[in-house]
């Protein structure tokens, strides 16, 4: 999956199967092989130097429960929004992925 910040006004955008940026980590394109993964890293620098999105890269995914999820602690909170109130950003409004897996995190998590 490809991810960046809109330039406009730094939200988390990934890459859909078409090349276009979505807010909705659901709707982003699974890349499957290696070929893949550098055609839509190359439409996305294409989208960088076109002044839409500002550093895009891939993130990697593993699979729970059927579900995609990013791997990565950074990338699931960027797909989800902020950490500190829930009725906020893409959990407020039913985009986060992985639901039940950061429940799960959030057991055994402790704020400081």
């Amino acid at each position: 999956m490809i991810t960046a910040n809109r330039l406009g006004d730094g939200v988390v955008v990934f890459q859909d199967p078409t090349g276009v940026w979505t807010e909705d980590f659901h709707h982003a394109a699974v890349l499957s092989d290696e070929a893949a993964k550098a055609a839509a890293l190359a439409r996305a620098k294409q989208s960088e130097k076109d002044n839409e999105v500002i550093d895009p890269y891939w993130i990697e995914l593993e699979t729970r429960g059927g579900h995609y999820l990013p791997k990565a602690l950074r990338e699931a909170i960027r797909a989800s929004g902020p950490t500190v109130r829930r009725d906020l950003g893409k959990q407020a409004e039913g985009l986060a992925p992985g639901v039940v897996q950061r429940a799960s995190l959030e057991a055994s998590h402790v704020s400081l």
